[in-house]
């Protein structure tokens, strides 16, 4: 196991900046996950660590030790690929010791421990199959065997599940957490999917263009995003387009913010909001917006509008609603969404509490839902 930080490291191709001043801080026997869509830099930055791209500048620390020019074959991590890279012609066992055999390991170790690592993955059995002879799931397996087989001190994962079908990505993404859990190694995994990200992960670093534009938990990056690329990248939600009008402190040390949007004052918090007078943007979660009952004012914001179009999709259903500020996006679960299945055309009252607020850059486009301006 090992500390594991980055400090402003930065990888050019030419004028190309494909990782920009990246700092990271990962915990012995944390398992951080780097989040993103294609192109955001998150796999040079986990190559970096491993060794395998040189940095153009900044420094790479595994505990107190310096790496950034250390070749891969000395750094003892275990990387995970996203494609197997199973010796076709070798057993599961010569797979799972291969890597004890190159370093000249004596045969009755490697034995012993292809056969705890198989454990491990409960591939016991399964030693002297071929790669052909099994599943996706059970290749990756072999795979991550593998890799611990060596002892690590950096588990490196570059988005091993991508290859494989839903069903076996949410089997597999639960085993690599347990067997990070179980080994307590250090973790870094890269994925663009947010639902891996949300399920397996200490902490999430989420990138953009090479730079980290939030870490934190998974709740503190869903409840409050601090930039528009998060608010936008992490579920669905409403954007709406509008100017800070007055803040004033609360007892919990937030600021109570209000937001003038469409001609219409609405209630946000912020711990540190722009000062009046400012563009924002201001988002409002979807499953956050309660359908209420006609006249209710049971929630801190309340608005009127008609529902355009219904959307059934199983658990929930999803409502477009013309409001007098703006086109909402609603989402209902529970028996609730059997009652609104009928009610396009319909005249419906929303209420919610909050908004979430981060400014608006000039010109800024929204890159997700944007509720549509009335």
């Amino acid at each position: 196991m090992a500390r594991v930080r980055l400090v402003n490291v930065t990888k050019r191709y030419g004028s190309v900046v494909a990782a920009d001043h990246v700092n990271l801080d990962i915990a012995q026997g944390e398992f951080v996950t780097l989040l993103g869509p294609s192109g955001c830099g998150k796999t040079t930055t986990l190559r970096m660590v491993a060794g395998l791209i040189e940095p153009s500048e900044g420094e790479i620390y595994f505990d107190d030790q310096e790496v950034g020019h250390v070749p891969p074959n000395k750094r003892n991590v275990g990387f995970v690929f996203q494609s197997h890279a199973l010796f076709p012609h070798l057993t599961v066992a010569d797979n799972v010791g291969f890597g004890l055999s190159v370093r000249g390991a004596k045969k009755e170790f490697i034995q012993q421990r292809v056969k705890e690592m198989l454990a491990l993955v409960n591939l016991s059995g399964y030693e002297k199959r071929m790669p052909a002879q099994l599943s996706g799931g059970q290749q990756q397996r072999v795979a991550l065997a593998r890799v611990l087989a060596t002892d690590p001190q950096v588990l490196l994962f570059d988005e091993p599940l991508s290859s494989l079908d839903r069903n076996l990505r949410d089997q597999l993404k639960h085993s690599i957490r347990e067997l990070q859990q179980k080994t307590g190694k250090t973790a870094i995994f890269v994925t663009h999917d947010q639902s891996e990200a949300f399920a397996i992960s200490d902490r999430i670093f989420v990138m953009n263009q090479g730079r980290v534009e939030q870490g934190g938990t998974q709740v503190e990056l869903y409840l409050h995003p601090q930039t528009q690329f998060v608010a936008e990248f992490l579920g669905s939600n409403n954007c709406l387009r509008g100017m800070v009008v007055d803040s004033e402190p609360t007892s919990g040390g937030a600021q109570r913010v209000a937001v003038e949007v469409g001609g219409r004052k609405l209630v946000a918090r912020h711990p540190q909001p722009p000062p009046p007078g400012s563009p924002v943007l201001a988002y409002l979660r979807p499953e956050n917006i309660m359908v209420l009952e006609p006249g209710s004012n049971g929630a801190a914001n309340v608005v009127d509008g008609i529902v355009d179009r219904v959307i059934f999709d199983g658990s929930v259903v999803h409502l477009h609603v013309d409001t007098d500020v703006a086109r909402l996006l609603v989402e209902v679960g529970g028996a609730r969404r059997l009652e609104l299945m009928a009610s396009s055309g319909s005249r419906v009252r929303l209420g919610f509490d909050e908004l979430t607020i981060v400014p608006a850059a000039p010109g800024a486009q929204a890159l997700g839902h944007e509720a549509g301006a009335r």
